[in-house]
């Protein structure tokens, strides 16, 4: 399949120690994919693979985009191609106001210098969506920012760079209910026929917002699991325990 983000038998190692340990995943575009796992599983490890960090050491398999590997693209190239991670812990850059660097990405992601007007014309109607006033792009990149702000800003960046695939690394941490409502409605503003999205997350609360298509569990390096909205319910339900006794089984 081509228009697919696909990750095919994933293994990971971080100073010689084994992480993931064969990962499948298949997210079409126009589709919405959960991967929920419990502390230490691996889902971070996934997500800074997928990004290409230098710690994250690939001993087997692939990760495809559009049928084409993209294990050996720098992280730069994987952005420009249309890749997007939003981070669990975004940084702060001092000194680069955000409108600066919204620009900059949007230019490197078109392949051209955007029209002056018509970048702010768009980074005024995307600010609207996400209930963001002018005054958030004239501070410095996440400076100073609350988790919150710093979650919404990256859905802003998520909406104006128009991503074909993008991973949400627990976007939902540290959100009050507000902030988690208004990330969930940027992610549904964007989700259509011409991205696919992973959203990887501990719980089941961001996923009553978005309505994932499907949902896998990721125990041990591995996904165990994987299923409908249903899924994640049940999970909240009833905790990890009784997927990990199963997979000892």
């Amino acid at each position: 399949m081509t228009d697919t983000f696909e990750i095919r038998d994933l293994h990971v190692s971080v100073e010689d120690k084994p992480i993931l340990k064969g990962v499948n995943l298949v997210v079409p575009k126009g589709q919405v994919h959960a991967l929920m796992g419990p502390n230490g599983s691996g889902k971070s490890t996934l997500a800074n693979t997928i990004l290409g960090h230098p710690k994250y050491t690939v001993t087997r398999g692939d990760i495809r985009m559009k049928g084409e590997s993209i294990l050996e693209w720098d992280t730069d190239e994987r952005a420009r191609r249309g890749l997007f991670l939003a981070f669990q812990y975004p940084c702060e850059v001092p000194g680069v106001r955000v409108s600066n660097f919204l620009r900059m990405a949007c230019n490197a992601r078109a392949g051209r210098e955007l029209d002056v007007m018509e970048f702010y014309e768009k980074l005024e109607e995307k600010m609207k969506k996400l209930d963001m006033d002018e005054r958030w792009v004239k501070r410095y990149l996440n400076e100073g920012f609350s988790g919150g702000e710093k979650k919404r800003n990256e859905i802003l960046q998520m909406l104006m760079l128009e991503p074909e695939f993008a991973v949400m690394d627990e976007t939902d941490s540290g959100l009050d209910i507000d902030a988690l409502k208004i990330v969930a409605h940027g992610v549904n503003e964007l989700r259509g026929p011409n991205i696919g999205i992973l959203i990887i997350t501990h719980y089941e609360r961001i996923l009553r917002y978005i309505q994932p298509d499907a949902v896998h569990i990721l125990v041990d390096g591995r996904i165990v699991k994987s299923g409908d909205a249903d899924l994640a319910t049940h999970l909240e339900q009833h905790g990890y325990d009784w997927i990990t006794k199963e997979v000892v089984a």
